[in-house]
């Protein structure tokens, strides 16, 4: 049986001030076609089913005329001048194959298929390959896996959120975010997501003590309790390896979890 791996546990200042175990979760074999099978699964879930009234386009007089006149027999509004109407292409007229509300739009996954991909994820956290191969700045970061002591959970403010990001090395990439942020090309600018920017690092916690507040502000950071955890945080887009700051206590609640890793 392989030793379990070590890993070093940094407090706000970056200094080490301990080791910690690695869940045997994070000896998962990385997975990334059933990580994307499983973030498709859950961006599935999100859509809204939409149809079209059956009768958009048909509620005209037109018909065709037929043959025999020198003219199209394309359907034709009784009266004068002749105008175009009811079939696809013409102004006001029918689509000719409109999305319909009956369709299956969300995708569905086995409970398996998706627990090993969200552990292949967790376990996509500790490849430093796979984090530095999504583009994450990870330049200054003293250590993958980074684990923190647990006293991360309880900042009230953005400031110290900041300043512990600075001394763990990771603020470099909220900077990336910060340079990535550009206007949405297309309508997308009218429907409410005028801006695109690249995805920061994820804050993993056991419990919110006021650090959900506290970070919401920081560019592309996101923030959430171990038992929320699914596929789409640790992989956004479908490419896994998110750089990734855990608490101490949520990788001792991971282990609880999801200890047997795969296997469990």
């Amino acid at each position: 049986m392989p030793a379990k791996k070590t890993a070093k546990i940094f407090d706000l200042q970056g200094k080490p001030i301990g080791k910690a175990t690695l869940p045997a979760v994070f000896a998962t074999p990385l997975r990334p076609d059933v990580i994307k099978r499983a973030v498709l699964a859950i961006q599935s879930s999100r859509l809204q089913p939409q149809g079209r009234d059956p009768m958009a386009g048909k509620r005209t007089s037109a018909e065709s005329r037929g043959t025999g006149l020198g003219i199209a027999r394309i359907p034709r509004v009784k009266g004068g001048g002749g105008r175009a109407a009811l079939a696809p292409g013409t102004v006001g007229g029918r689509q000719p194959h409109p999305p319909t509300s009956e369709k299956k739009v969300t995708k569905r996954i086995p409970k398996k298929e998706a627990r090993l991909a969200l552990l292949s994820a967790i376990a996509a956290t500790a490849s430093k390959e796979a984090v530095a191969s999504r583009g994450h700045a990870i330049e200054d970061v003293p250590q993958i896996p980074l684990i923190v002591t647990g006293s991360i959970e309880a900042l009230k403010k953005t400031k110290e959120v900041e300043e512990a990001l600075t001394h763990l090395g990771i603020l470099s990439d909220i900077y990336r975010v910060k340079a990535s942020r550009k206007i949405r090309a297309g309508k997308g600018k009218r429907r409410g997501r005028k801006m695109k920017q690249a995805i920061g690092p994820l804050i993993v916690v056991a419990e919110n003590k006021g650090i959900f507040d506290a970070a919401s502000n920081l560019p592309g950071v996101d923030i959430t309790t171990v038992n929320n955890l699914n596929a789409e945080m640790l992989a956004p887009g479908t490419h896994p390896g998110r750089l990734t700051l855990w608490a101490n206590g949520a990788i001792e609640q991971l282990d609880k979890l999801y200890g047997g890793g795969k296997d469990a």
